[in-house]
């Protein structure tokens, strides 16, 4: 995977994980009316027209990833995922950070929890669905570890604030989400052995490859955007990023 350096903003390169994905993400109204029309977010909006761009700060040993939109329906953690990005421009980082804030655009577009009638977090396990090419980049460019941000409803899998882990292979998936959840009260959802509980998940699917990962949940309706649920996705973010020492 290539990467191209994105001159008007200081040390961010970009690359796609794949040219069918695309969407228009600002035609999803709740989502639009959340997000501030910097530069950074319009060039980000526009990048995403053709597919699902991969962004990368930073060029420490250590190399860590943000994912967020694998359900294009859940709004909280794809805005704060552009907070992010915005906040780190420019700033001093220890890590190689790599960012997805929509994985899906298509998804987003239309909020719609799937991606052509397919479910990407029940998916990972499958050849050439997008987020196996999500994570055959995630090995191709040896990525250490996954943070993958997502949102739930009341009386939905979930159903509260949470982080989801697992024990094995990749014990550090339970040390990351505990460190989280002591930051910032989330509840630790863990299984002894990853996959466990059902297929396909990404952070699953990057355990059982020997990378980290935890999924991190925040409450808010379905294709909406519940009252500090963005903040508290940001809030996730940070935790996780802190971990490793940003």
């Amino acid at each position: 995977m290539e990467f191209e350096k994105v001159n008007q903003f200081d040390g961010l390169e970009m690359s796609y994980i794949c040219d069918f994905s695309g969407g228009y993400v600002s035609r999803n109204k709740k989502l639009f009316s959340q997000i501030e029309l910097t530069d950074l977010n319009r060039f980000i909006l526009e990048a995403s027209v053709f597919g699902t761009p991969i962004f990368k700060l930073g060029d420490g040993n250590n190399k860590l990833l943000i994912l967020s939109g694998i359900h294009g329906n859940e709004l909280p953690p794809q805005i704060a995922h552009l907070k992010l990005l915005n906040e780190l421009i420019g700033s001093d980082i220890s890590n190689m950070i790599y960012f997805i804030p929509f994985a899906a655009p298509k998804s987003t577009m239309l909020s719609e929890r799937t991606f052509n009638s397919m479910d990407l977090n029940r998916s990972t396990h499958i050849n050439n669905s997008l987020s196996n090419l999500i994570l055959n980049a995630i090995l191709d460019l040896d990525i250490k570890f996954v943070g993958d941000f997502h949102s739930t409803a009341i009386n939905s899998n979930p159903g509260f604030e949470s982080i989801f882990s697992s024990k094995s292979p990749c014990p550090e998936s339970f040390l990351i989400a505990n460190y989280i959840s002591r930051e910032m009260g989330s509840d630790v959802i863990s299984f002894d052995f990853a996959g466990s509980s059902y297929k396909g998940a990404v952070e699953d699917v990057c355990n059982l490859n020997g990378v980290p990962a935890v999924t991190c949940e925040v409450l808010s309706p379905f294709s909406n955007v519940a009252q500090g649920s963005v903040d508290k996705s940001l809030a996730q973010m940070r935790s996780f990023l802190d971990y490793f020492g940003k």
